[in-house]
């Protein structure tokens, strides 16, 4: 039957880059629907990256999720949709939901997510300002009858490892460290490419029609004291470390306003309540056992750039 065309929504963001430059890598007619201005400043990023998606052979729409019209025109052309949009955006993938049931032929959808599993994150009223917006996407898509996947994909390795959560930084501290907590929550770590590459994998895969996609390879789970000592073994030394109590970030997560609280947020369901590690249900489908010969890269081969 050939491999299904793909569109990627959000592929000028943070993950949407990799997710549509992957789907093209692995043979997939890719689409991409960008906003008409995103091409208007001369030699801007986004221009010079969506140079890159037409070098790839990607093709560029032009609409918005505001523009009905232009969102079923591209939806006619493909079989397979992969949103990543942004977190200010989520509530308007109703609108994309909306138009996946008019156009009806549409085979899989996986809505912007790429991160914990939105409804097994601690119930703090912060987190759940965060992640319920996505739960409710969730709850719709089911409701709809469109298949889908939902993609698990836990931390984005490149966001996380160059600094080791450390503000001010831009690559792994040699001296001293701030630690969340006390550090013996078990977190995730995936490349970037290697989460684009899963997930196209996925959308063709029987074996992920309507269940949670959990990204989760072995040498990559680890508690941030874990984290810490690889670092330390490759600079030859130990770290200066000090804890930021767990009651302490709570306080600071009911004191900060909308939208300063995302980011802690996110760090405190990560890194203090550990909501990536969960046990898995039969609802999730695990990379490493549908996909057993792809290469992850290890956290520790991620931290060898910056020794």
């Amino acid at each position: 039957m050939g491999k299904s065309k793909i569109l990627v929504l959000g592929a000028t963001g943070y993950i949407g880059k990799y997710i549509a430059k992957a789907s093209a890598r692995l043979g997939h007619p890719t689409f991409v629907v960008v906003r008409p201005d995103t091409t208007a400043v001369p030699n801007s990023a986004r221009k010079v990256l969506l140079d890159s998606f037409t070098a790839a052979g990607i093709t560029i729409l032009h609409g918005d999720l505001g523009d009905h019209e232009s969102i079923l025109a591209a939806l006619k052309q493909v079989d397979v949709v992969i949103s990543t949009i942004s977190i200010t955006l989520i509530a308007d993938q109703l609108k994309l939901i909306d138009a996946i049931k008019e156009v009806g032929h549409i085979k899989r959808f996986l809505p912007s997510e790429f991160g914990v599993d939105v409804e097994r994150t601690t119930d703090l009223p912060a987190l759940q300002a965060i992640f319920k917006p996505k739960a409710k996407i969730r709850t719709a898509l089911r409701e709809s009858g469109i298949p889908y996947t939902f993609i698990n994909a836990n931390n984005f390795a490149a966001y996380y490892l160059p600094t080791l959560l450390q503000e001010g930084l831009e690559a792994p501290p040699r001296d001293k460290i701030t630690i969340l907590g006390d550090g013996n929550a078990k977190a995730i770590y995936v490349d970037e490419d290697d989460i684009a590459t899963i997930t196209i994998k996925s959308v063709d895969d029987p074996r992920t029609l309507n269940k949670q996609l959990v990204i989760r390879p072995p040498t990559n789970v680890l508690s941030f004291n874990e984290l810490i000592e690889i670092w330390e073994e490759k600079i030859g030394h130990k770290l200066e470390k000090s804890y930021v109590p767990e009651s302490t970030l709570r306080k600071q997560l009911d004191e900060l306003p909308f939208p300063n609280f995302i980011y802690p947020a996110v760090l405190y369901s990560i890194f203090v309540a550990g909501d990536e590690y969960f046990e898995l249900g039969p609802e999730d489908a695990q990379a490493i056992e549908l996909y057993p010969d792809f290469e992850y890269k290890t956290v520790s081969s991620l931290l060898d750039k910056f020794v």
